[in-house]
Parts: C-alpha cells; structure tokens; sequence
C-alpha cells in the first residue's frame, strides 16, 4: 500500500479544492426593461425610416406622430419662437424624407439623428435671425433717412432691437405674398437670392425685383413709424 502511495501522482495527492483556482465571469445582467423597450423603439423608428427610404408615406405619417412633440420642444428651446419652431420641425421632417434611404444604424438612432438636425437647424436659424435682423434694420431705416439712436446702456440696446424687431415683423407680414415670401427667405432663412430663386422656381430677376419692391415698402412702412 506505501509502494503505491510513493508512486501515485504529487498532484493528485492536493485536496480536491485545490483543482478549482479558475475566478468564474459573472453572468452579464439581464437588460432592464426600460433598456428593452428604447431598443425596441429604436428599431421600430428604423424600420419606419428604411420603409421612408422606400417612398412609403404611411412610414412617414408614423414617424411623426413619434418624433413631432419632442423635436417641436428641441427647436422651440432654441428658438423661443412657436411659429419658427415648426418651420423648422417641418423641414427637418421634409430632411428626413429626402434623406431616409441613407440612414446607417450603426451611427446612432433615427431619433437622435432626428434631434441632432433639429437643434442644429435651430442653432442655424438664431444665428441667421440675428444677423439678417440687423441687415433688414439698417437697410430699411437708413433709406427712410433715419439716423439710428444713440448708443446707451446695453438694456436700452436691447429694447430698442426687440422694439425694431417687432416693427419689421409686423412690415413683412402685411407685404404682397410673393413679396413677402422672397423677402422672409432672404432675411429671415439666410438664402441668398440665387437660392431663394431656385427654391421658388423663379427666374431670378423676379426674385430680385419682388425683394427690391418689398424693401421699399418696408421703408416706407417703416419710415412712417418714425418722426
């Protein structure tokens, strides 16, 4: 019996625990069901923009009902303005028509791409309402003769700009509707008047002639305001 202890394996002479040194993974945890259900949605969403992608228009009625409240209150964040938020929720919907067919899964959500374009149109239409605002002002008073204010407080800067806004607004709106149209793309979307004539399908002469015939309304208009 020594002889075939002696003989027998050192190894299989350790304890039993002593085989087992390997640390065992965990099991991954099982996804939530708020995780499971953003997943699902986030292929549904897919699935309508690939159907998009096939010129489905039922695909796309679905789409906005799921996305329009939510990118609505992206833009309005941005915007502060109800009217500019739709128009820009209604071209992000049109972006995402035209460009369904080149949605990569892989690059994010269709909802997180839809967002990204709404806060970036958004971002977009602050930075061209300002500037566009302030062209439109100086345009419009300087040919009524009209001197700006002096220079006071950033406060009163600011109430004099709201107050001009407010007036140009109100002057652009009750212009002819072909003028208006061309002068609100031109001022107020940043489209420059070979773009403004392409959108309108327009030569563009016309284009040309229905912004020169709205600024000198607007003067007049807005010259009237004015002592």
């Amino acid at each position: 019996m020594s002889a075939l202890v002696t003989v027998w394996p050192a190894y299989l002479a350790e304890p039993a625990w002593g085989f087992v040194r390997v640390r065992m993974k965990p099991n991954p945890p099982e996804p939530s069901a708020e995780a499971a259900a953003a997943t699902e949605r986030a292929h549904f969403d897919a699935e309508l923009l690939r159907r998009m992608g096939r010129s489905d228009r039922e695909a796309f009625a679905q789409l906005y009902d799921r996305f329009s409240r939510p990118l609505f209150a992206t833009a309005l964040r941005v915007l502060g303005n109800a009217t500019e938020a739709e128009d820009i929720v209604q071209d992000v919907f049109l972006a995402l028509w035209e460009k369904a067919a080149a949605f990569d899964t892989t690059r994010g959500s269709a909802f997180a791409w839809a967002v990204t374009l709404t806060r970036n149109r958004a971002i977009d239409r602050v930075r061209m309402r300002k500037r566009r605002l302030e062209i439109l002002a100086t345009a419009t008073t300087e040919d009524a003769g009209v001197q700006p204010a002096d220079s006071g407080p950033d406060s009163a800067d600011d109430l004099v700009a709201k107050e001009q806004a407010g007036a140009i607004r109100s002057a652009v709106a009750a212009l002819p509707a072909e003028q208006q149209r061309a002068v609100e793309l031109a001022f107020f979307s940043g489209l420059t008047q070979q773009e403004i004539a392409e959108k309108l399908r327009e030569p563009l002469g016309t284009v040309k002639a229905r912004i020169r015939r709205g600024l000198l309304r607007l003067r007049d208009t807005l010259g009237g305001r004015h002592d």
